[in-house]
């Protein structure tokens, strides 16, 4: 199951959500922040809050190459678990191992302590096809 279906789009809990222009986004909910060759992913406020309260994050692709798309872990809230997907290809280099013991950072700081992963980019031409914070916005309804 995605993000997307598990998502409402019309029951927006905050109208206080954040969207960082200094970061890029993809249309399964994820953001990314690019530093060289090294991407930050973690999925989005707005996803968050649909998903409601996040209990688990599984990821196991840590040392795996991965093709952009390719699901990358899952992230489980109360009511359902969806997958996440890789927003670029490249090998998964690190998780944020604190979310082992609090995986409520991806709800309380989504795009800091929530971070998820960090992955070392093998093709950054696909770099062009992520979303600005304003295509993320109209693609959302904001």
């Amino acid at each position: 199951m995605t993000i997307d279906n598990c998502l409402n789009f019309g029951s927006l809990k905050s109208n206080h959500m954040s969207i960082p222009a200094n970061l890029k986004y993809t249309k399964d909910h994820e953001w990314i922040k690019i530093d060289g060759n090294i991407a930050t992913v973690g999925i989005t406020d707005f996803a968050q809050g649909e998903l409601g309260d996040i209990v688990y994050v599984d990821i196991s692709s840590v040392g795996q190459s991965l093709n952009q798309h390719d699901v990358f872990g899952t992230v489980e809230a109360v009511k359902t678990v969806s997958d996440l997907f890789m927003p670029l290809s490249g090998k998964v280099t690190e998780f944020n191992k604190s979310l082992e013991s609090g995986p409520e950072k991806v709800n309380s700081d989504p795009y800091g302590d929530g971070w998820m992963v960090k992955v070392e980019i093998s093709n950054a031409a696909e770099t062009s096809g992520l979303l600005s914070a304003d295509q993320y916005k109209e693609l959302i309804g904001k």
